[in-house]
């Protein structure tokens, strides 16, 4: 059984999220200890359990110690893989990062996985659905990985009702992902959702956006005005090149006007594009783990290096024999991951 100090690195979700992922992609027993003892609120919270359930339900795993405020976790993996799952969650809970475990989890599956999830799909501090479409899925398909989402339904924070189905392909072999550059610009395009909130808010975002990226390349957003059963606002944006992609989004929040909305995302991208990097740092951390299951060596550059980069690297390293190499020259970091070389 495979022991996990879950209070390194990063200390958060994103070690239980990728060991229970990982524990049924080795088909080895885990033991978690010490789940987000550094934060202000220790053990498991509502996300990381349903997130558990999630994995548990479609690979018929047993889970010891799932529930909210506990500060272990036993992971025994199963072999009755369920290829049609429903996950309900009650609430705004994100499904991106449910996603991001079942997929996982998905990766060794002989069949083609099909997911219906209700919850949230625009929620503050984590991935919207709409960067999984624009940049996750897209770079995965590069490795050879085949995943789709398609959006029901909106859901924002707090009342949630979004409504997503998520189809994963059965994974052969992972190619490695090679981003030394990302060649020529193509366009740059976006989507703003306005729910059940004034017109208005969308135009302004969009307003926001074309006054920064206006005069450095052509823009194309979509206009979406969905009817779920919440109510918010966002926008995602994603620069295309030759060879990659890279995104940045935002919801509105109170206190922040909507074109000072649009202006932030569009800037937050405009930063990213001329840092130079090959993949801006929240999809790096999603990628990881096929890169460290990859058949070669896979290449890239961020700006910057996340916790959630940080924790995904530590316990990659205890499941997998793969050796990440980190080397700054500037402001950028290079990374190189070796599957086959670990310690």
């Amino acid at each position: 059984m495979l022991r996990i100090d879950c209070s390194k690195s990063e200390g958060g979700g994103q070690s239980v999220r990728t060991s229970v992922a990982m524990s049924t992609v080795i088909d080895e027993e885990v033991y978690l200890t010490k789940i987000r003892e550094n934060r202000p609120t220790s053990g498991l919270s509502r996300q990381h359990c349903s997130t558990v359930d999630a994995v548990s339900t479609i690979t018929g795993s047993e889970i010891i110690g799932n529930y909210v405020g506990s500060r272990e976790l036993i992971i025994k993996p199963g072999k009755k893989h369920v290829y049609d799952a429903t996950i309900d969650f009650r609430n705004a809970e994100s499904i991106s990062l449910v996603l991001q475990a079942v997929q996982l989890a998905a990766s060794t599956f002989d069949h083609t996985l099909e997911v219906n999830v209700t919850g949230g799909t625009n929620i503050m501090w984590t991935p919207p659905i709409d960067s999984y479409q624009q940049v996750l899925y897209p770079l995965m398909s590069k490795m050879g990985i085949k995943a789709s989402v398609e959006i029901i339904k909106r859901g924002f924070f707090p009342d949630g009702g979004g409504q997503v189905r998520a189809i994963f392909e059965p994974v052969r072999n992972i190619r490695p992902l090679i981003l030394t550059t990302l060649g020529k610009l193509k366009k740059i395009s976006g989507v703003f959702c306005v729910q059940h909130l004034p017109t208005k808010i969308g135009e302004q975002m969009a307003e926001g956006c074309y006054s920064v990226l206006g005069e450095f390349c052509n823009v194309e957003i979509e206009n979406c005005f969905p009817h779920g059963d919440s109510k918010g606002a966002c926008i995602s944006l994603v620069a295309e090149y030759e060879n990659g992609f890279l995104g940045s989004n935002t919801i509105t929040i109170r206190g922040r006007s909507a074109i000072q909305s649009g202006v932030d995302v569009a800037t937050d991208l405009l930063h990213i594009i001329k840092s130079s990097s090959t993949l801006d740092v929240h999809t790096a951390d999603q990628l990881l783990p096929y890169m460290a299951m990859a058949n070669g060596i896979s290449m890239f550059s961020i700006s910057k290096i996340s916790r959630h980069l940080l924790s995904q690297m530590n316990i990659l390293e205890t499941f997998l024999n793969v050796k990440f190499n980190v080397e700054k020259k500037g402001s950028l970091y290079f990374f190189t991951v070796i599957p086959g070389e670990g310690q």
